[in-house]
C-alpha cells in the first residue's frame, strides 16, 4: 500500500526544470546517515566547507525529491494504476524517498533544517493531481515530472562549489532520467533522435 504523504503548478514541467534557479531561492518544504549512498558519503564528509549556496540547492532538491513522493504517493492511491504499473510506481517511490533522505541527511551535516513537505492539499492543486482520470494519465504526469527533475539537476551541477555534492546531483539526475525512459517508452513514445535529452 502507499502511503500517504501530507500536502499540487500551473505548468508543472517548467516549474520542476527551473525550480532551483536563482541558486536555490525556489525552496518549498532516505535513510539515516549510516544508509547514505557512496555519492552522499562522500559528500558528509566534505560539508564543513559546503558554502550557502550548495546548502539552498540541497534545499531546493529536497522540496523536488517530496513533490515526487507526494506525485507517487498519491496518484499512485488513486486507485487508477494497474498492477504491474503500480509495482514500478513503488520502485519510483522508493528512490525518491532514498533521495530525500540523502539530501536531508546533507542537510543537517552542513547545519541546516531540510524543508518540510506541503500539505497533500497543495500538492493535488500545484500539480493538478485531481485532472487524472486514466493510468495514462498518472503515467505521462509521472513521465513529466522526471523529465523535469533530470534537467534541473542537470542544469545546477556546475553551480555548486563541492565537487562530492555536484557527483550526487549527477548521480540523481541519472535516476530521473532512468525513470523517464521507462515511462516515455510505457506511453509508447519514440526514442528522441536529437542528443543531448536533459540539461
Amino acid at each position: 500500500m502507499i502511503e500517504q504523504n501530507k500536502t499540487a503548478p500551473k505548468d508543472v514541467f517548467a516549474n520542476r526544470r527551473n525550480f532551483m534557479i536563482g541558486g536555490g531561492t525556489v525552496i518549498a518544504g532516505v535513510s539515516a546517515l549510516n544508509f547514505l549512498s557512496a555519492p552522499a558519503a562522500a559528500a558528509q564528509r566534505k560539508l564543513k566547507g559546503t558554502g550557502e549556496g550548495d546548502v539552498a540547492l540541497l534545499q531546493g532538491a529536497l522540496a523536488l525529491e517530496m513533490e515526487g513522493i507526494a506525485a507517487y504517493t498519491i496518484a499512485g492511491g488513486s486507485g487508477l494504476l494497474t498492477p504491474g504499473t503500480l509495482k514500478v510506481a513503488l520502485v519510483f517511490l522508493g528512490h525518491h524517498k532514498a533521495h530525500r533522505d540523502s539530501l536531508a541527511d546533507l542537510i543537517r551535516m552542513a547545519g541546516g533544517t531540510p524543508v518540510e513537505p506541503k500539505s497533500d492539499a497543495e500538492y493535488i492543486e500545484s500539480l493538478n493531481l485531481g485532472a487524472l482520470k486514466s493510468e495514462g494519465d498518472v503515467v505521462k504526469l509521472a513521465a513529466g515530472l522526471e523529465q523535469g527533475a533530470a534537467n534541473a539537476y542537470v542544469g545546477q551541477i556546475a553551480a555548486l562549489q563541492d565537487p562530492a555534492i555536484a557527483h550526487l546531483f549527477a548521480q540523481l539526475s541519472t535516476d530521473e532520467a532512468v525513470h523517464w525512459a521507462v515511462l516515455s517508452s510505457a506511453l509508447g513514445n519514440a526514442i528522441p533522435a536529437e542528443p543531448y535529452l536533459f540539461g
